[in-house]
């Protein structure tokens, strides 16, 4: 499975930004995609996460009530849309996909490489 990550850039605080992730290979063998984040000096954590089959989805505390992850099927694409941004949000965004369930933040086994978010005050 591969993952390719795009839509980071730059944008001032109060904005909005929308992530997408496609998804190629071997993608029936995934049951969850995910979206995690790293900003500078911190480890990576868990954003949100949706399954392909129901759309059910997960999402850190953080960002609940903000961002909304959604999917397309027909395109193997996952969507991040993400309001009402903050600085604290900047980081590095990564998606990740892995079979098993979205309430399990651990076990993702396929990673595409990070898009930048930046967030300016």
């Amino acid at each position: 499975v591969q993952l390719q990550a795009s839509g980071g850039g730059l944008v001032q605080a109060g904005g909005s930004l929308r992530l997408s992730c496609a998804a190629s290979g071997r993608t029936a063998s995934t049951d969850v995609v995910g979206w995690f984040r790293q900003a500078p000096g911190k480890e990576r954590e868990f954003v949100a996460a949706i399954t392909w089959s129901l759309g059910r989805t997960n999402y850190a505390d953080s960002v609940k009530g903000r961002f909304t992850i959604s999917r397309d099927n027909a395109k193997n694409t996952v969507y991040l849309q993400s309001n009402s941004l903050k600085p604290e949000d900047t980081a590095v965004y990564y998606c990740a996909a892995k079979k098993g369930m979205v309430t399990s933040l651990s076990n993702y086994n396929y990673w595409g490489q990070g898009t930048l978010v930046t967030v300016s005050s």
